[in-house]
């Protein structure tokens, strides 16, 4: 054959292969799921990303059929889990289900992250958000943010906040207060959540943040005060607590997320459908209803919305931690 026929001819046979995959991914779409879809989870089963992903789990399989399976992959951070994530086969039968580490590690980690956050993820639909709140002890004499405030800076040093571990949201949270407020307080990290909450209320760490859900009762019962809360309205559980905005400090904006998304290169048809039934899963119905219930902040977002939202997250966490000189623990 010609060199000019050959060359031809191949690429005539590389258009005809490029159509032809189209109705394949189409199909996929229309058969979606092909058998049980693993749901990656990068805790221990009973973290709150765990729940929230096991509800977006049953409303999958409500809304599009088949079974979604919780694989719990916890450590490292977050960053175990969520590499099975990145490195799983495109093809719609592996997700993931992520928080605020998610967006905050790039920053804390740097090169030390196994993926790209913004390139080896298809964002499908931000799920919710949860409202964190500044709680004091009872024993602090500070009844506004105000009042908080005038407190740290009387007695600099002396105001020690707890969280669930360096680079969390909570702890990140109290970064920002340092920086937006200047004042001299300090931060004791310690290995997951209920032992801050202990010693929250026992008075070992004068105050906290937490997220609205978690501590709600404890905030009814006066054992913890909540002076102000995260996020650009009012905690629904909290109507009478004022938002950092309205207190003086819209720098303080800490709201942790969840969402759902896939590895990157899965087909778009895939993707779509997935992102569809996720997003109007949460918009209405027994999830959102039951979201509400639990404290969280329905949002289900579209893909690109979510997308944005990463993007936008990184960079603000990327500077606090910069800012801050936090570095991650060996």
């Amino acid at each position: 054959m010609p060199r000019a026929n050959r060359r031809t001819f191949v690429t005539a046979l590389t258009a005809t292969a490029a159509l032809s995959a189209v109705p394949w991914r189409v199909a996929r779409a229309q058969d979606y799921p092909a058998g049980p879809v693993k749901l990656i989870v990068p805790y221990p089963p009973g973290a709150a990303t765990d729940a929230l992903a096991r509800l977006m789990g049953q409303a999958l399989e409500h809304a599009i059929g088949g079974t979604f399976v919780i694989d719990n992959r916890g450590g490292g951070a977050t960053l175990i889990g969520t590499r099975a994530v990145a490195t799983a086969a495109p093809d719609g039968q592996t997700l993931g289900f992520v928080d605020t580490s998610f967006v905050i590690n790039p920053g804390l980690f740097g090169a030390q992250v196994p993926f790209d956050t913004r390139k080896d993820f298809a964002p499908l639909s931000l799920m919710a958000t949860a409202p964190l709140v500044l709680l004091v002890h009872k024993s602090v004499p500070a009844n506004t943010l105000k009042e908080f405030l005038a407190l740290a800076k009387a007695k600099p040093g002396t105001l020690n906040y707890g969280s669930a571990g360096l680079g969390s949201a909570p702890h990140l949270a109290g970064e920002q207060l340092r920086q937006a407020a200047q004042v001299d307080i300090t931060h004791v990290p310690y290995r997951g959540g209920s032992t801050v909450i202990t010693d929250l209320l026992g008075g070992q760490v004068q105050f906290g943040f937490t997220t609205v859900p978690t501590m709600i009762e404890h905030i009814r019962s006066g054992a913890v005060r909540a002076l102000a809360v995260c996020g650009a309205t009012r905690a629904a559980l909290l109507p009478q607590v004022p938002t950092m905005a309205e207190s003086g400090l819209p720098a303080v904006d800490a709201t942790p997320l969840f969402g759902l998304l896939a590895p990157a290169k899965t087909p778009p048809a895939v993707l779509a459908k997935l992102s569809a039934a996720a997003s109007s899963a949460v918009r209405e119905g027994p999830l959102h209803k039951r979201l509400l219930e639990l404290g969280f902040v329905p949002v289900g977002s579209s893909a690109d919305e979510f997308k944005a939202r990463i993007d936008a997250e990184i960079t603000k966490w990327t500077e606090v931690v910069r800012k801050g000189n936090i570095k991650p623990t060996a």
